[in-house]
């Protein structure tokens, strides 16, 4: 889910964008958007993963072996990888558009601009600031000068 749905719940035609760029990842690593990589220590999913190795040259640690077995390209396969990290960027302006996703998954000579790190879910909710003091939005309560609500289900 794109973060700026999952956060605020704004939606774009980004979002899928989103979306479709952890499918793309998820293809390549053979592996689901929740399945954790590395050790207790140090636990990573699948966008920091992928970022990581893009990012350390490693990519062979990140794609599913059974794309290696020699049938594909491992240019188109890198490709991918590329275009998925630009799917899935933070801000919804660095991400591509579906109309260029086609044009650079077909096109030989389209330059792929550079990804940075991609999103990874570790914004802090919004804040508003009401009057002289600042209030975080809350999910399961809400709070106000009067009361605090807290929502729990029937026993």
């Amino acid at each position: 889910m794109a973060p700026e749905y999952a956060i605020f719940g704004q939606f774009s035609v980004k979002s899928d964008v989103f979306s479709f760029g952890v499918l793309v990842l998820e293809i390549i690593s053979g592996q689901k958007n929740s399945h954790s990589f590395g050790n207790e220590d140090s636990v990573e999913y699948l966008l920091s993963y992928a970022w990581k190795n893009w990012k350390e040259g490693t990519h062979s640690k990140f794609i599913d072996p059974t794309l290696l077995d020699g049938s594909s390209s491992m240019g188109d396969i890198l490709k991918c990888i590329h275009i998925g990290l630009l799917c899935v960027q933070e801000q919804v302006v660095d991400r591509p558009t579906m109309a260029s996703i086609v044009n650079m998954l077909s096109g030989m000579s389209y330059t792929l601009k550079l990804p940075s790190e991609p999103a990874f879910f570790n914004i802090a909710p919004p804040t508003h600031q009401v009057g002289d003091r600042s209030t975080t939005t809350e999910t399961e309560s809400s709070m106000n000068e009067i009361s605090i609500t807290t929502l729990s289900g029937r026993e």
